[in-house]
């Protein structure tokens, strides 16, 4: 067994191809296991997928945060107040000037693909307990639905708009 976990071209085009023929049009890789105090993956997303806006609480004795790397591709990241109104929004490239971002604990927020294949490595606090990792702005549909699609659609435009 390796102590080497890499992540290369290969493994982003792998994932690529997986995220494009799921439903979701994102796949993730993690590079930790879900117990681990550090949560460390790439997400691999395509243009059209929706992410729901959430934000992470933790316990009052962690300092969480959230961080993106763009290792391919562009993303637009949007951040939300709680009445789901943006109150900032920065696009990430592997080829401009900004390329990585940290969130802060308890930040709404949501990231838009804004090209095919986009790769980003993400880093954030764990452990990663599913029933209680995110907490969604519910006034935002749910995934699955045309009213997410729709979202989708305008905040694409709300970057492709301000290119």
């Amino acid at each position: 067994m390796t102590n080497l976990k890499l992540l290369n071209q290969t493994l982003i085009d792998t994932v690529a191809n997986a995220a494009a023929n799921s439903q979701r049009l994102r796949k993730n890789h993690n590079f930790h296991q879900l117990s681990e105090q550090v949560q460390r993956f790439i997400n691999i997303m395509q243009p059209g997928t929706y992410v729901r806006p959430h934000r992470h609480l933790r316990p009052e004795d962690s300092n969480g945060f959230e961080f993106f790397l763009v290792l391919q591709g562009k993303v637009g990241i949007l951040l939300f107040d709680q009445s789901g109104k943006v109150i900032e929004s920065e696009r990430l490239s592997s080829e401009d000037h900004n390329y990585g971002l940290e969130i802060a604990e308890g930040t709404f927020h949501t990231l838009v693909a804004l090209e095919a294949n986009t790769a980003l490595f993400e880093l954030k606090e764990g452990p990663y307990v599913p029933q209680t990792d995110k907490e969604f702005l519910t006034l935002f549909p749910n995934e699955g639905t045309a009213e997410a699609q729709a979202q989708v659609q305008s905040w694409e435009a709300h970057f492709f708009m301000n290119n």
